[in-house]
């Protein structure tokens, strides 16, 4: 039997409003790509985000097993964090991810675009598409709800 995929461009763009100020947004933002990383459903996904240009991120199955997402584009602390690979896709594709902060209203302003080109499985955009969301409700919760992290 043999899968098939369609060529499909994936484009996500989400704006979440954060209560906090960018420095502490953007340390929310590492942490919970990194090691506070998980999966929708909560259970712990053991990823490592290395946050220099070229550095990897990599979910960490242990005794040198995993899975590696994709690299640091571009980082520009506080305010820009860019990551391109095929993430959690095994296919030949391409993803880009790009987080912009910005201050506004007392807080800060995260952007958020994911643009993707290649054969993803079917539904893959509007599954992925709402992936993201509770991984952005924890960088807004661990932002607002502590004041000194930074």
């Amino acid at each position: 039997m043999t899968a098939t995929h369609a060529e499909v461009d994936v484009k996500i763009v989400q704006e979440i409003q954060i209560n906090a100020p960018v420095e502490r947004t953007f340390a929310a933002l590492l942490e919970e790509m990194g090691p506070a990383n998980q999966t929708p459903d909560g259970k712990a996904l053991r990823m490592v985000l290395e946050a220099f240009p070229g550095g990897r991120w990599y979910r960490d199955l242990g005794d040198e097993n995993g899975h590696f997402w994709g690299h640091v584009q571009a980082i520009k602390r506080p305010s820009l964090l860019e990551i391109t690979g095929p993430l959690f896709v095994s296919a030949p594709v391409l993803n880009n991810l790009q987080y912009r902060l910005t201050e506004r209203d007392g807080g800060t302003l995260l952007t958020f675009r994911h643009t993707g080109y290649g054969p993803f499985p079917p539904d893959f955009a509007d599954q992925v598409s709402q992936g993201w969301t509770p991984l952005h409700d924890r960088v807004r919760r661990r932002a607002e709800e502590n004041p000194q992290a930074v």
